[in-house]
């Protein structure tokens, strides 16, 4: 199986370094898991024109395939404005609407604000969903008081959620891959 993580930010690794967080922690439970890093700021993803996937760029071509190719996923976002970054949004314009069918797709989220917490459900949950993901019932929502000076996570409890995400994750994918 392979499990990829795209970190939906253009500036700053908190939200990369979650993701990788989420993605080694996988690994950890499961060592024969697969395990990419899509960090959207080493990309140029091409705004979406409706035009087919082949008239974009290299590099949006190659986000899109890993992604569609990906067993399941994890999704990591900054908040914005109470809103994911416009980033990770175009990114997913680009993909089917059955782009995540039979694929467990989860959620962190960073922000400086605890306001913020709910953005997941409320506003990245409907997209995947919307697109046949399965979303487990956990999500990981990081305040920025978490990170210290070099984006490190320290906090044991923390840590616990992300392994709980993972954890969860990798339950449900492989209940939904006996399946078919």
């Amino acid at each position: 199986m392979k499990l990829v993580g795209i970190s939906g930010s253009l500036a700053g690794s908190k939200t990369s370094s979650i993701v990788y967080e989420v993605l080694a922690a996988a690994k950890s439970i499961n060592s024969d898991l697969q395990t990419e890093l899509l960090d959207l700021k080493e990309y140029s993803v091409e705004f979406v024109t409706g035009a087919p996937l082949t008239y974009y760029n290299e590099d949006t071509i190659k986000v899109v395939n890993t992604i569609l190719s990906a067993d399941f996923l994890v999704f990591g976002s900054p908040i914005y404005q109470s809103s994911i970054s416009g980033a990770l949004k175009n990114l997913i314009d680009h993909l089917p609407v059955d782009a995540f069918k039979s694929k467990v797709t989860g959620m962190i989220t960073t922000g400086g604000s605890e306001k913020h917490f709910l953005v997941a459900e409320h506003h990245l949950k409907p997209i995947l969903t919307y697109l046949k993901g399965t979303v487990p019932v956990g999500n990981v929502f990081v305040h920025d008081k978490f990170f210290d000076e070099e984006n490190e996570i320290e906090d044991i409890y923390l840590k616990r959620r992300i392994n709980h995400l993972a954890e969860e994750m990798i339950f449900l994918q492989t209940a939904l891959a006996s399946r078919y």
